[in-house]
Protein backbone atom coordinates (compact mmCIF):
# COMPACT_ATOMS: atom_id res chain seq x y z
CA UNK A 1 0.00 0.00 0.00
CA UNK A 2 1.36 3.28 -0.76
CA UNK A 3 2.10 6.16 1.99
CA UNK A 4 -0.39 8.31 1.92
CA UNK A 5 2.04 11.14 1.22
CA UNK A 6 3.33 8.99 -1.77
CA UNK A 7 3.63 11.37 -5.05
CA UNK A 8 3.02 7.90 -7.17
CA UNK A 9 -0.05 5.86 -6.44
CA UNK A 10 -0.04 3.00 -9.22
CA UNK A 11 -2.32 5.45 -11.69
CA UNK A 12 0.20 7.62 -11.24
CA UNK A 13 3.31 5.46 -12.06
CA UNK A 14 1.19 4.44 -15.13
CA UNK A 15 0.74 7.63 -16.11
CA UNK A 16 4.12 8.22 -15.84
CA UNK A 17 4.56 4.75 -18.38
CA UNK A 18 2.42 6.19 -20.79
CA UNK A 19 4.11 9.85 -20.89
CA UNK A 20 7.48 7.98 -21.40
CA UNK A 21 6.03 5.40 -24.37
CA UNK A 22 5.05 8.47 -26.28
CA UNK A 23 8.60 9.52 -27.07
CA UNK A 24 9.13 12.27 -23.99
CA UNK A 25 12.03 11.86 -22.01
CA UNK A 26 12.02 10.59 -18.62
CA UNK A 27 13.55 13.88 -16.90
CA UNK A 28 10.49 15.82 -18.40
CA UNK A 29 7.93 14.18 -17.60
CA UNK A 30 9.33 13.59 -14.01
CA UNK A 31 9.60 17.41 -13.78
CA UNK A 32 5.82 17.41 -14.86
CA UNK A 33 4.72 14.95 -12.10
CA UNK A 34 7.20 16.24 -8.99
CA UNK A 35 9.56 13.74 -8.93
CA UNK A 36 13.00 12.81 -9.28
CA UNK A 37 14.91 11.31 -12.19
CA UNK A 38 15.81 8.70 -10.44
CA UNK A 39 12.47 7.66 -9.11
CA UNK A 40 10.92 7.99 -12.52
CA UNK A 41 13.78 5.44 -14.21
CA UNK A 42 12.81 3.04 -11.28
CA UNK A 43 9.19 2.54 -12.43
CA UNK A 44 10.35 2.81 -16.16
CA UNK A 45 12.67 0.20 -15.91
CA UNK A 46 10.34 -2.23 -13.58
CA UNK A 47 7.60 -1.68 -16.12
CA UNK A 48 10.10 -3.02 -19.28
CA UNK A 49 10.92 -5.91 -17.53
CA UNK A 50 7.74 -7.43 -15.64
CA UNK A 51 5.01 -5.20 -17.55
CA UNK A 52 1.76 -3.34 -15.46
CA UNK A 53 2.47 -5.90 -12.71
CA UNK A 54 5.76 -4.20 -11.99
CA UNK A 55 3.98 -0.83 -11.12
CA UNK A 56 2.51 -2.15 -7.70
CA UNK A 57 4.18 -1.92 -3.98
CA UNK A 58 6.50 -4.17 -3.32
CA UNK A 59 6.62 -5.71 0.44
CA UNK A 60 9.33 -4.13 2.21
CA UNK A 61 9.79 -7.01 4.31
CA UNK A 62 13.61 -7.78 4.16
CA UNK A 63 13.86 -10.77 2.56
CA UNK A 64 16.86 -12.18 4.98
CA UNK A 65 16.73 -11.89 9.14
CA UNK A 66 19.89 -12.76 9.77
CA UNK A 67 19.48 -11.06 13.42
CA UNK A 68 16.08 -13.05 14.16
CA UNK A 69 16.24 -15.53 17.31
CA UNK A 70 18.03 -19.02 16.30
CA UNK A 71 15.18 -21.38 15.69
CA UNK A 72 16.35 -23.79 18.97
CA UNK A 73 15.75 -20.98 21.19
CA UNK A 74 12.05 -19.71 20.13
CA UNK A 75 11.13 -23.10 20.64
CA UNK A 76 12.39 -22.76 24.26
CA UNK A 77 10.98 -20.16 24.72
CA UNK A 78 7.46 -21.51 23.79
CA UNK A 79 8.46 -24.27 25.88
CA UNK A 80 8.25 -22.49 28.67
CA UNK A 81 5.39 -20.45 27.75
CA UNK A 82 3.40 -23.71 26.81
CA UNK A 83 4.58 -25.95 29.99
CA UNK A 84 5.26 -23.22 32.92
CA UNK A 85 3.06 -20.60 31.46
CA UNK A 86 5.97 -18.22 31.86
CA UNK A 87 5.39 -14.35 31.06
CA UNK A 88 8.14 -12.55 28.84
CA UNK A 89 9.75 -10.86 31.99
CA UNK A 90 10.24 -14.38 33.62
CA UNK A 91 11.11 -16.44 30.16
CA UNK A 92 13.69 -13.88 29.60
CA UNK A 93 16.18 -14.13 32.25
CA UNK A 94 16.45 -17.61 32.65
CA UNK A 95 17.53 -17.49 28.38
CA UNK A 96 19.61 -14.39 28.72
CA UNK A 97 16.85 -12.67 26.38
CA UNK A 98 15.39 -9.25 26.44
CA UNK A 99 11.37 -9.56 27.43
CA UNK A 100 10.60 -7.71 24.46
CA UNK A 101 12.41 -10.05 22.12
CA UNK A 102 10.69 -12.75 24.22
CA UNK A 103 7.27 -11.33 23.52
CA UNK A 104 7.92 -11.19 19.73
CA UNK A 105 8.48 -14.51 19.56
CA UNK A 106 5.61 -15.33 21.28
CA UNK A 107 3.51 -13.20 19.20
CA UNK A 108 5.26 -15.12 16.01
CA UNK A 109 3.93 -18.83 17.70
CA UNK A 110 0.22 -17.09 18.79
CA UNK A 111 1.53 -17.67 21.98
CA UNK A 112 1.05 -14.04 23.67
CA UNK A 113 -1.63 -14.45 25.47
CA UNK A 114 -2.65 -17.09 28.04
CA UNK A 115 -5.99 -17.31 26.62
CA UNK A 116 -4.68 -18.76 23.63
CA UNK A 117 -4.08 -21.76 25.19
CA UNK A 118 -5.52 -24.82 27.07
CA UNK A 119 -4.25 -24.36 30.46
CA UNK A 120 -4.00 -27.94 31.64
CA UNK A 121 -2.22 -28.88 28.33
CA UNK A 122 -0.18 -25.57 27.11
CA UNK A 123 -1.99 -26.35 23.56
CA UNK A 124 -2.76 -23.65 21.69
CA UNK A 125 -7.16 -23.79 21.73
CA UNK A 126 -7.91 -24.24 17.67
CA UNK A 127 -11.10 -21.76 17.19
CA UNK A 128 -14.00 -22.40 14.41
CA UNK A 129 -17.31 -20.57 13.81
CA UNK A 130 -19.56 -22.23 12.09
CA UNK A 131 -20.47 -21.00 8.66
CA UNK A 132 -24.84 -20.60 9.42
CA UNK A 133 -26.72 -20.02 11.79
CA UNK A 134 -28.22 -23.29 13.48
CA UNK A 135 -25.43 -25.45 12.35
CA UNK A 136 -24.47 -26.03 15.67
CA UNK A 137 -26.26 -24.77 18.80
CA UNK A 138 -24.08 -24.93 22.28
CA UNK A 139 -26.31 -25.89 25.54
CA UNK A 140 -25.19 -25.98 29.17
CA UNK A 141 -26.05 -25.89 32.75
CA UNK A 142 -24.74 -22.88 34.98
CA UNK A 143 -25.85 -24.17 38.93
CA UNK A 144 -26.73 -20.43 41.12
CA UNK A 145 -27.39 -20.23 44.62
CA UNK A 146 -30.64 -18.42 45.08
CA UNK A 147 -31.01 -15.18 46.91
CA UNK A 148 -33.78 -15.35 49.99
CA UNK A 149 -35.83 -13.23 50.45
CA UNK A 150 -34.38 -9.59 52.02
CA UNK A 151 -31.06 -10.14 50.24
CA UNK A 152 -27.51 -12.32 50.36
CA UNK A 153 -24.44 -11.11 51.81
CA UNK A 154 -24.35 -8.83 48.86
CA UNK A 155 -27.05 -6.44 50.17
CA UNK A 156 -26.69 -7.51 53.87
CA UNK A 157 -23.07 -8.39 54.74
CA UNK A 158 -21.01 -11.40 54.48
CA UNK A 159 -21.87 -12.58 58.45
CA UNK A 160 -26.04 -11.58 57.90
CA UNK A 161 -25.72 -13.18 54.67
CA UNK A 162 -24.68 -16.29 55.86
CA UNK A 163 -27.36 -16.83 58.24
CA UNK A 164 -29.89 -16.47 55.40
CA UNK A 165 -28.61 -18.30 52.92
CA UNK A 166 -29.04 -21.87 54.98
CA UNK A 167 -31.06 -24.12 53.11
CA UNK A 168 -31.90 -22.05 50.05
CA UNK A 169 -30.70 -24.26 47.84
CA UNK A 170 -29.67 -23.51 43.79
CA UNK A 171 -30.82 -22.17 40.62
CA UNK A 172 -30.25 -24.15 37.27
CA UNK A 173 -29.72 -21.83 34.95
CA UNK A 174 -30.04 -23.70 31.35
CA UNK A 175 -28.44 -21.76 28.73
CA UNK A 176 -28.60 -22.44 24.65
CA UNK A 177 -25.88 -20.62 22.49
CA UNK A 178 -25.68 -20.17 18.66
CA UNK A 179 -22.62 -20.91 17.56
CA UNK A 180 -22.84 -18.68 14.42
CA UNK A 181 -24.41 -15.61 15.32
CA UNK A 182 -23.90 -16.02 19.39
CA UNK A 183 -27.73 -15.72 19.93
CA UNK A 184 -28.60 -16.53 23.47
CA UNK A 185 -31.51 -18.06 25.26
CA UNK A 186 -32.07 -18.91 28.80
CA UNK A 187 -34.26 -19.96 31.60
CA UNK A 188 -33.99 -20.46 34.56
CA UNK A 189 -35.48 -24.24 36.33
CA UNK A 190 -35.25 -25.76 39.82
CA UNK A 191 -32.89 -28.89 38.44
CA UNK A 192 -31.59 -30.28 35.59
CA UNK A 193 -33.48 -33.75 35.34
CA UNK A 194 -33.66 -35.18 31.65
CA UNK A 195 -37.11 -34.01 31.61
CA UNK A 196 -36.26 -30.23 32.34
CA UNK A 197 -33.29 -30.67 29.67
CA UNK A 198 -35.35 -31.48 26.71
CA UNK A 199 -38.22 -29.05 27.43
CA UNK A 200 -35.64 -26.31 27.57
CA UNK A 201 -34.56 -27.19 24.47
CA UNK A 202 -37.80 -27.32 22.43
CA UNK A 203 -38.39 -23.87 24.07
CA UNK A 204 -35.12 -22.45 22.57
CA UNK A 205 -35.33 -24.12 19.41
CA UNK A 206 -38.96 -22.38 19.29
CA UNK A 207 -36.68 -19.05 20.58
CA UNK A 208 -34.31 -19.32 17.72
CA UNK A 209 -37.27 -20.53 15.20
CA UNK A 210 -39.08 -17.20 16.30
CA UNK A 211 -35.59 -14.91 15.73
CA UNK A 212 -34.83 -16.60 12.20
CA UNK A 213 -33.19 -19.80 12.47
CA UNK A 214 -35.40 -21.97 11.07
CA UNK A 215 -33.53 -25.41 11.72
CA UNK A 216 -31.18 -26.31 14.68
CA UNK A 217 -29.07 -29.16 12.84
CA UNK A 218 -26.66 -30.11 15.77
CA UNK A 219 -26.40 -29.61 19.75
CA UNK A 220 -23.45 -29.63 21.63
CA UNK A 221 -23.42 -30.67 25.59
CA UNK A 222 -20.99 -32.21 27.81
CA UNK A 223 -21.64 -35.13 29.43
CA UNK A 224 -23.96 -35.16 31.85
CA UNK A 225 -26.12 -38.31 32.40
CA UNK A 226 -29.65 -36.17 31.10
CA UNK A 227 -27.38 -35.17 27.39
CA UNK A 228 -25.97 -39.10 27.77
CA UNK A 229 -28.92 -41.50 28.90
CA UNK A 230 -31.73 -40.02 28.63
CA UNK A 231 -34.64 -40.71 26.21
CA UNK A 232 -36.46 -37.52 26.92
CA UNK A 233 -33.41 -35.79 25.64
CA UNK A 234 -33.01 -38.26 22.27
CA UNK A 235 -36.73 -37.37 21.69
CA UNK A 236 -36.30 -34.18 21.99
CA UNK A 237 -33.52 -34.10 19.15
CA UNK A 238 -36.04 -36.63 17.15
CA UNK A 239 -38.40 -34.12 17.30
CA UNK A 240 -36.44 -31.29 15.97
CA UNK A 241 -34.90 -33.26 13.80
CA UNK A 242 -31.44 -32.46 15.33
CA UNK A 243 -28.12 -34.51 15.74
CA UNK A 244 -26.62 -34.56 19.47
CA UNK A 245 -22.88 -34.04 19.82
CA UNK A 246 -21.23 -34.56 23.38
CA UNK A 247 -17.81 -32.65 24.35
CA UNK A 248 -14.72 -35.32 24.68
CA UNK A 249 -14.64 -36.03 28.69
CA UNK A 250 -12.81 -33.09 30.76
CA UNK A 251 -12.52 -30.83 27.67
CA UNK A 252 -14.94 -27.63 28.51
CA UNK A 253 -13.02 -25.85 25.78
CA UNK A 254 -14.93 -27.82 23.44
CA UNK A 255 -18.48 -25.77 24.00
CA UNK A 256 -16.53 -22.89 25.20
CA UNK A 257 -19.11 -20.59 23.57
CA UNK A 258 -21.74 -21.48 26.00
CA UNK A 259 -18.71 -21.53 28.79
CA UNK A 260 -17.90 -18.13 28.00
CA UNK A 261 -21.96 -16.54 27.72
CA UNK A 262 -22.07 -18.33 31.27
CA UNK A 263 -19.17 -15.81 32.55
CA UNK A 264 -20.99 -13.17 31.14
CA UNK A 265 -24.24 -13.94 32.25
CA UNK A 266 -23.06 -14.12 35.60
CA UNK A 267 -21.25 -10.49 35.50
CA UNK A 268 -24.49 -8.44 33.57
CA UNK A 269 -26.88 -10.09 34.54
CA UNK A 270 -26.57 -12.10 37.87
CA UNK A 271 -24.01 -10.66 40.18
CA UNK A 272 -24.72 -6.64 38.21
CA UNK A 273 -26.24 -5.49 41.39
CA UNK A 274 -27.52 -6.72 44.55
CA UNK A 275 -30.95 -8.42 44.32
CA UNK A 276 -32.77 -7.98 47.31
CA UNK A 277 -34.77 -11.74 46.02
CA UNK A 278 -34.40 -14.52 43.77
CA UNK A 279 -37.72 -13.71 42.51
CA UNK A 280 -36.02 -10.00 41.58
CA UNK A 281 -33.45 -11.73 40.34
CA UNK A 282 -34.88 -13.68 37.90
CA UNK A 283 -37.31 -11.44 36.78
CA UNK A 284 -34.42 -9.63 35.45
CA UNK A 285 -33.04 -12.76 33.08
CA UNK A 286 -35.44 -11.38 30.22
CA UNK A 287 -33.90 -7.72 30.26
CA UNK A 288 -30.29 -9.05 30.19
CA UNK A 289 -30.90 -11.55 27.11
CA UNK A 290 -33.04 -8.52 25.09
CA UNK A 291 -29.61 -6.57 25.50
CA UNK A 292 -27.03 -8.80 24.88
CA UNK A 293 -28.73 -10.47 21.69
CA UNK A 294 -30.16 -7.11 20.37
CA UNK A 295 -28.05 -4.54 21.63
CA UNK A 296 -24.68 -5.35 23.27
CA UNK A 297 -21.74 -5.14 21.46
CA UNK A 298 -20.09 -8.80 20.94
CA UNK A 299 -16.53 -8.46 19.69
CA UNK A 300 -15.82 -11.52 17.95
CA UNK A 301 -18.63 -10.17 16.04
CA UNK A 302 -16.89 -7.03 15.15
CA UNK A 303 -18.63 -5.01 17.86
CA UNK A 304 -22.31 -5.75 16.35
CA UNK A 305 -24.87 -7.39 18.47
CA UNK A 306 -25.72 -11.42 17.84
CA UNK A 307 -28.75 -10.63 16.19
CA UNK A 308 -27.37 -8.35 13.33
CA UNK A 309 -25.82 -12.26 12.19
CA UNK A 310 -29.42 -13.70 11.48
CA UNK A 311 -31.44 -13.13 8.60
CA UNK A 312 -34.56 -11.21 9.63
CA UNK A 313 -36.66 -8.86 8.01
CA UNK A 314 -35.31 -5.36 8.08
CA UNK A 315 -36.98 -3.04 11.56
CA UNK A 316 -37.94 -6.01 12.70
CA UNK A 317 -36.05 -5.95 15.81
CA UNK A 318 -35.28 -2.15 18.04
Amino acid sequence: MSHRNARLTFHGRRLLVERVRTGRPVAHVAAEMGISRVTAHKWVRRWRAEGEKGLHDRSSRPRTTPHRTAGAIEARVCRLRQDRKLGPARIGPILGLPASTVHRVLVRHGLNRLSFLDRPTGQVIRRYERDRPGELVHVDVKKLGRIPDGGGHRVLGRQAGRATRNGMGFDFIHSAVDDHSRLAYSEVHPDEKAATCAAFLRRAAAFFAASGIDRIERVLTDNAWPYRKSLAWQQALADLDAAGKLTRAYRPQTNGKVERFNRTLLDEWAYLRPYTSNTERTDALADFLHTYNHHRCHTALGGQPPISRVNNAAGRYT
